[in-house]
């Protein structure tokens, strides 16, 4: 049988479709709730937009860690394990939906949640590129619609039952653990393990940019965060080159190069990576901005440039061989 109740909360309305087991569980702050979720439209049939079993991962969030769509946590607290119920909302609660579910279909896809290549924060990018990647958000997001969120409570654990990964953390715990990341993956990549400090160089990465979201952009705390950020992100390019991935340097570097033209590691790095993708002019352009910015450069460019001088000539006599005879 289903009970309807009303929360106690403006344009909510719930509906018990299957009873959970015990007392309500405590939703204390740092609690890590599992769940899955099910979003439908308020239409005759019911759309689904976004359903955690069809992907095959329940959901999971930590209470009172600034989760954007908090409403799922006051939905969340009434509930007992085991427990599915299906919640109406109105469009007070559900405007910030689309942005969520990108981040959550970006995941669901194998791509990160946050592009923290991109310099300015998810709102800023939406109104920036016009689309959130993903027509049906696109539309829920230019007209903010009431929705039903079918939820199952699986598992609630307290604080000290889990070991906190760095997405759980809070803001002043995320700053504290950001040099500890950046040390871990300093070790590895001298430990030539660059794969394994790419995803410490990463992970630093993405704790700064969600401080860095809450900040106002270019002020002196957003540029502090920036300059972390951008030093992580060369050293996290430094990886890539060990990994012979030249395409994703160039685009890394070019995007430190975009907001911070004054950057020399970030022009040194791209000019390297051009030379190893033989771009000659975009190498021999960026080492010259190198010496431009930090003349005491100089000896490592002039090495650079001889090695670049060499292949060239090589590459050169190669194309002349090999066409020596077809004319």
């Amino acid at each position: 049988m289903q009970d309807t109740l009303l929360l106690g909360f403006e344009g909510i309305k719930k509906t018990i479709l299957h009873g959970g087991t015990g007392e309500i569980p405590k939703f204390i702050t740092g609690a890590k709730v599992t769940f899955h979720f099910r979003t439908q439209l308020c239409d005759d049939e019911r759309t689904v937009i976004d359903d955690s079993k069809v992907v095959g991962t329940p959901m999971e969030i930590v209470i009172g860690n600034m989760f954007k769509l908090d409403i799922w946590e006051t939905l969340l607290s009434s509930m007992r394990i085991g427990e599915v119920a299906e919640f109406w909302c109105d469009t007070i609660h559900t405007g910030v939906y689309p942005l969520v579910a990108k981040s959550l279909r970006r995941i669901a896809e194998g791509k990160d949640p946050v592009d923290w290549h991109i310099r300015t924060c998810g709102m800023a990018n939406m109104f920036a590129y016009n689309s959130l990647g993903y027509d049906d958000l696109d539309e829920l997001m230019k007209e903010p619609k009431p929705l039903y969120f079918v939820l199952e409570l699986l598992i609630v654990r307290q604080p000290n039952e889990y070991n906190r990964e760095s997405w759980a953390l809070n803001d002043e715990e995320r700053l504290k653990v950001v040099p500890v990341l950046h040390g871990q993956g300093n070790k590895l990549y001298k430990e030539g393990r660059f794969q394994e400090a790419t995803l410490k160089y990463k992970e630093a990465i993405i704790c700064i940019k969600n401080i860095q979201t809450k900040e106002k952009a270019w002020e002196v705390p957003w540029l502090k965060l920036e300059k972390m950020a951008n030093t992580l992100t060369l050293n996290y390019c430094q990886c890539l080159m060990r990994m012979e991935e030249y395409y994703e340097v160039i685009e890394h570097t070019s995007d430190i190069i975009n907001q911070h033209p004054g950057v020399a590691k970030a022009f040194y790095l791209r000019g390297k990576a051009h030379m190893e993708v033989w771009n000659e002019a975009e190498a021999r352009q960026d080492f010259s901005r190198v010496l431009d910015i930090n003349p005491g450069m100089k000896k490592t460019v002039k090495r650079d440039l001889a090695v670049l001088n060499m292949r060239m000539e090589e590459k050169n006599q190669e194309d002349k061989n090999k066409y020596k005879g077809m004319f």
